[in-house]
């Protein structure tokens, strides 16, 4: 396999995508992940930029790295001055990176009219800032800005610019889609009319707005390109940079390129949510290779044919990326969907005819509804109990919920629940912040003697979507409950017209899934 180095930018130009944030200490977080995965560079920051950057480079040069170079991120010189006497430049020597990448002008039109200079000067401007960085001992990658945009507009200025950049000393010339607009076919075409002017080490920089980030920065590899620039789930401004999670994978399990170390594939998907956990984001379950939904098989055909071959419905096997295959139940479900949930969760169904009546019951509730794509736990009840020798571990006989304001307390709620363990009838009371906080208590108390494990139960996410909201108040609410113990985390469903009806039946399914199917 050919070697593609793969330069990680998710500390800088990922920081600049809306929302996404690092702090110093994140980024370093993030930055020993991205050497454990085994990245050629990572690009801290633009040193000087703010507080934030500067903690980072000062961290990282007491930090041993295994597989990675720090490169730290800034801009050719000032036009009508030298390198010499330049903040940037001095920043980014004082950032003591073995790497410094530098940005330079390509596009005549931000010559002329952002810079507010001559081409001429914008030439020299690259060359000695280049030259001054290698004089000081670093080694310098030169990212092309706006490349593709300026060579459509002087194919010849452009191709000037790359050989300023050599002429400086620049071991690679990476060569930016910063507007993110260029096609597949121009980036092709553009960099077959480079390569036979410019012959030198290339990479690609690739943003989103055309949806083609991942296209380009794979056909710039295909057409000689060394070095890939991205982010870590295509974060980045506007719409994003190229996602080095595609990139990679691609690269090593479709194109035959090398880019990580032997194993380095696996991490990818624990790579990718550490990321989002880090900046607090919510990961997009639907990324490929990566994404939770990357291997999820919802519809019947579907998970039938890969109950007899997995490769019938998957590209890739999912280990290869730290990922796992999973079977959604729904609607559209047929009897594998129904099946391949029952050995998930350990229920012995007997054959395929005995979970007819479980699916049956899944489609009529979800007419009802009910959405069991994200409350396994509660498909697991419904096959747990049409067993025969299913015996409910409780059973509701009564519970009532009030809601009052007093006089110097305000608001609160109290519930009275009536169950029946064995021949037992167990009758309780609590109080709660609200109706189904309330609910919850007195549920958990009735049965806490009978099953002290339920103590270890916690409600850790409480979701309530209106459906058909034009009917008002007479809507039908679904309630989605995440409960978790110490060492697993499960999801149940209810609907109904009355919210506390669906909540309850939500519960029901939470404290029964964990007392007879969570160990």
């Amino acid at each position: 396999m050919s070697l593609i180095q793969i330069y990680d930018t998710t500390l800088r130009d990922g920081t600049q995508s809306e929302g996404f944030t690092l702090s110093g200490y994140d980024k370093i977080r993030v930055a020993r992940r991205l050497d454990e995965l085994g990245v050629a560079f990572i690009e801290g920051g633009w040193p000087g930029s703010n507080p934030k950057d500067a903690e980072f480079f000062e961290r990282a040069r007491d930090l041993e790295w295994k597989t990675a170079l720090i490169a730290a991120f800034g801009s050719t010189c000032r036009v009508k001055g030298g390198p010499e006497d330049d903040a940037n430049i001095r920043a980014l020597i004082e950032a003591q990176t073995p790497v410094c990448t530098l940005f330079g002008k390509t596009w005549n039109l931000h010559v002329t009219e952002v810079l507010l200079t001559t081409l001429d000067d914008n030439l020299r401007v690259i060359e000695q800032s280049i030259a001054y960085l290698r004089a000081a001992g670093r080694r310098v990658i030169y990212d092309a800005e706006h490349f593709f945009d300026g060579y459509k507009a002087d194919p010849s200025y452009a191709l000037e610019t790359l050989k300023a950049a050599v002429r400086g000393g620049a071991e690679t010339l990476v060569l930016c889609d910063t507007n993110g607009g260029s096609l597949p076919w121009e980036v092709e075409k553009i960099l077959r009319g480079m390569k036979e002017t410019v012959r030198h080490p290339f990479g690609i920089h690739t943003h989103n707005d055309g949806e083609c980030a991942v296209i380009n920065a794979l056909m710039a590899v295909r057409e000689g390109a060394i070095q890939v620039q991205g982010t870590i789930n295509g974060v980045g401004e506007r719409c994003g940079n190229a996602n080095l999670c595609s990139v990679m994978a691609n690269l090593e399990l479709k194109m035959n390129r090398r880019c990580l170390p032997e194993g380095g594939l696996n991490k990818l998907s624990e790579l990718s949510h550490f990321v989002d956990e880090v900046a607090n984001v919510t990961p997009n379950d639907h990324l490929p290779y990566v994404g939770k939904s990357a291997f999820a098989h919802k519809g019947g055909v579907h998970v039938a044919a890969m109950r007899r071959c997995e490769q019938s419905y998957q590209h890739v096997a999912p280990e290869q990326v730290g990922n796992k295959m999973r079977v959604v139940v729904s609607a559209l479900s047929g009897r594998a969907n129904i099946l391949s949930k029952a050995e998930e969760h350990g229920v012995d169904v007997g054959d395929a005819t005995d979970v007819v009546g479980v699916l049956n019951d899944v489609k009529e509730l979800e007419a009802r509804g009910f959405s069991f794509e994200a409350a396994e736990a509660s498909v697991a009840m419904m096959l747990k109990r049409q067993q025969p020798d299913y015996r409910p571990l409780f059973e509701l006989i009564d519970f009532l919920v009030n809601v009052e304001h007093r006089q110097g307390r305000g608001i609160f709620a109290e519930a009275m629940v009536k169950v029946r363990v064995g021949d037992e009838v167990l009758h309780t009371a609590a109080e709660g912040n609200g109706p189904v906080n309330a609910l919850d208590i007195a549920l958990r108390k009735a049965l806490l003697g009978h099953y002290p494990q339920i103590a270890s139960f916690h409600l850790a996410d409480y979701k309530v979507r209106i459906l058909d909201g034009q009917d008002g108040t007479e809507a039908i609410t679904r309630v989605l409950i995440d409960t978790r113990n110490t060492t697993r985390l499960w999801s149940t469903v209810g609907a109904s017209a009355n919210i506390i009806e669906a909540s309850w039946q939500a519960l029901v399914d939470a404290v029964e899934y964990g007392l007879s199917v969570a160990h």
